[in-house]
């Protein structure tokens, strides 16, 4: 689409003025790496310490996967490392002077960033899941979980709130060993119109199933720990008694269910590493002694279960861990992908990761997702088999073990879901840059396709759904 078009001839929903300021923020980028490779340059005398910059992120992150991987003496100078080496990064500028060109040259990249991720966002108009407006519900049920998320039930008053809007409230007792299906199915049989939770995503997940067997809309109050499901719905997690203004002015929502041997979940479902630390009965209150005890024998040892791993595209051998998520999550990479920017692409997210050595541990501190270690796709279907009999699986959280071959898929637009007509939003999570577009759209090219035409047809006639890499999560966050 070329944005220098008279006014006369510009699309009237303001695409072209999209266009425009993505490609004067693409321009602006480019200024930016000018900047900063200025700033280098302005050091060329001492261009082995800029270097030894580069090295000392990189022992830092070896240092790191020492004392992830490794025991005793091993992991201790490892945690050192990981430390020193940043310090002693900083400590070289400061004495050879020249921390004004590196603070300048950071500066810059971190401007060109910043305008890069703009111009890439301006390149697509926000998806948002289509809401309808639906009657309030005549007879909704709450199932509570009181200890979840710290107590937030009791904290909130959420019990009294809910009852006070003509809610009835079912509360777990845990020292029962609660069923959530067995209950929420004898609220439906007592004539429920509405099922809701204020716990878990695990229990969440649980309930949302039977809600989607039935038909009903389903309710999601964040009164759990992370409350993933609620902040990608876009709800105030601050704020979990809001979540109960979808009672009386609330719209309906269509999203994505995902299946994994005939178990719902909402989010994620992981193999490996994870799951193996999660069975452990110290998890729940040791999680960070319990990780780091396992850990050597998951990475590098003979703890962990081998998985071999078939999507409808590619095979992956042996990750480490394995995460497979219910639709993509913005970011290929494990620290920063934080939430999914749609629920109802029908699709679901797969990031493996296996890491075999410090040397790939030093690459991932530098290219971060586009490491080698790290494998990212798209799926409708993900098989994960292994020789063994049982295989430990974690399903939004709750650990558990299934017999291989272990089938993930997704159920898409299966779960109607019921949110506040007025309510925060899904934070934005910025893309990652790839500078090749960047540069063809400062250029005046247009790069890969991220709009649709009125036709429907992808503007610039390539393939948007290649699913080979973590491109496509990419593209999907720029919404």
């Amino acid at each position: 689409m070329n944005a220098n078009r008279p006014p006369s001839e510009a699309d009237p929903d303001g695409s072209d003025r999209d266009e425009g300021s993505a490609r004067a923020l693409a321009r602006l980028a480019l200024l930016c790496v000018a900047g900063a490779v200025a700033a280098v340059v302005a050091g060329a005398g001492q261009w082995l310490i800029l270097l030894l910059g580069l090295a000392g992120l990189a022992l830092a992150g070896a240092g790191i996967w020492w004392a992830l991987a490794r025991r005793g003496v091993a992991r201790l100078l490892g945690a050192l490392l990981a430390l020193a080496a940043p310090v002693g990064v900083l400590t070289l500028y400061a004495v050879s002077g020249l921390w004004p060109a590196a603070v300048t040259a950071l500066g810059s990249w971190a401007a060109a960033l910043a305008c890069a991720r703009s111009a890439l966002r301006r390149l697509r108009k926000p998806h948002g899941v289509r809401s309808r407006s639906a009657r309030p519900p005549r007879r909704p049920v709450l199932i509570m979980n009181p200890r979840s998320g710290g107590g937030k039930v009791s904290q909130h008053g959420l019990v009294e709130r809910a009852e006070a809007l003509g809610a009835r409230v079912i509360l777990l007792d845990l020292d029962a060993a609660p069923d959530p299906v067995a209950l929420a199915r004898r609220a439906v049989a007592e004539g429920a119109d509405l099922l809701g939770v204020a716990g878990g995503d695990g229990t969440q997940a649980l309930v949302a199933g039977v809600a989607a067997e039935y038909g009903l809309p389903f309710m999601v109050l964040a009164a759990g720990t992370r409350n993933h499901l609620a902040m990608d719905l876009g709800l105030d997690r601050d704020r979990p008694a809001s979540g109960l203004d979808a009672l009386s002015d609330g719209v309906e929502l269509r999203i994505d269910l995902g299946d994994v041997a005939g178990r719902p979940f909402v989010n994620t479902v992981s193999f490996g590493a994870y799951a193996q630390i999660v069975q452990s009965p110290a998890y729940r209150d040791a999680k960070a002694a319990t990780a780091l005890d396992q850990l050597p024998g998951l990475l590098v040892g003979e703890a962990g279960t081998s998985l071999d791993v078939r999507t409808d595209d590619a095979r992956v051998h042996a990750p480490q861990t394995l995460l497979v998520s219910n639709n993509p999550y913005a970011r290929a990479d494990p620290l920063g992908g934080g939430r999914r920017p749609r629920l109802d692409g029908g699709t679901l997210g797969v990031i493996a990761i296996r890491v075999e050595g410090a040397a790939q541990a030093a690459e991932l501190a530098l290219r971060g997702e586009r490491a080698s270690s790290i494998t990212a796709l798209t799926s409708r279907r993900v098989v994960v088999e292994a020789d063994e009999e049982f295989i430990p699986v974690a399903v939004d959280g709750e650990a558990l073990t299934l017999p291989p071959p272990v089938v993930c898929t997704v159920r898409p637009g299966a779960l109607r879901v019921r949110v506040p007509r007025h309510r925060p939003g899904a934070s934005y999570v910025a893309p990652s840059v790839d500078w090749r577009r960047v540069v063809r759209l400062a250029l005046g090219d247009n790069p890969l396709p991220f709009r649709k035409s009125r036709s429907g047809q992808s503007q610039s006639g390539k393939n948007p759904s290649r699913q080979s890499t973590s491109r496509e999560n990419q593209e999907q966050s720029d919404a």
